[in-house]
């Protein structure tokens, strides 16, 4: 036997061998049943088989239905509600207002008495012409003069009617025209209205204070 040949094994090394095979072989076999484990975990935390999953779209559709809804209802509750045209109501036709002169028209027999004159050796009155203006609410109806001041010559014996101021009490009664001068004398510029007729030469003979005074 000139060198060594392939040494035969003894039952002892291969009886060691086949307990190795057999350990490895078990420690696949656990391996493998633990995965099933894993597996079967996972399945059950899962979605079951009878129940389907969710798409996609209903997930999106869902998850945008909070933000898609807010807009439309902040966009109806800012519309304005649309304004009620009311048409305009008629104006009423106005009253029909007082007859009034025009501011040239003069009163043939009515006169403003400011003051008396002895000049020329003959009372004249200081008068201005006018004409009745348009009532006045709550107040008398104002006379209103046109013009400058003028003389008028007044008898001595003419027929004169007066009252208040002059006298006292609303009714005429009557006076001298002396008793006029006089009174004309310490109260000028009163502007008592009278009518008056005067004769063919011009002068006053006869004279009632009017009821209103301007």
């Amino acid at each position: 036997m000139g060198g060594r040949g392939t040494a035969v094994q003894g039952p002892r090394r291969l009886r060691r061998q086949a307990a190795a095979a057999l350990v490895l072989c078990g420690a696949l076999t656990l391996t493998a049943c633990n995965g099933d484990g894993n597996g079967g975990d996972a399945g059950a935390a899962g979605t079951g088989p009878g129940a389907s999953p969710a798409s996609p779209s209903a997930t999106a559709s869902s998850s945008a239905a909070p933000g898609g809804a807010a807009p439309s209802t902040s966009a109806a509750s800012s519309k304005k509600p649309a304004p009620t045209t009311t048409p305009p109501a008629k104006p009423k036709p106005t009253a029909p207002g007082p007859a009034c002169a025009s501011k040239d028209a003069v009163s043939p027999d009515e006169i403003a008495v400011y003051r008396y004159t002895p000049e020329g050796g003959q009372y004249s009155l200081i008068v201005k012409h006018g004409h009745w203006g348009c009532p006045v609410a709550g107040g008398a109806t104002p006379f209103v003069t046109v013009g400058e001041e003028t003389y008028i010559p007044i008898a001595e014996d003419a027929k004169i009617g007066a009252h208040a101021p002059i006298l006292s009490g609303s009714a005429n009664k009557p006076i001298t025209t002396h008793e006029l001068t006089s009174w004309l004398e310490t109260h000028p510029n009163k502007g008592l209205v009278f009518h008056y007729n005067v004769n063919k030469a011009g002068v006053i003979e006869t004279l009632g204070q009017e009821e209103y005074t301007s």
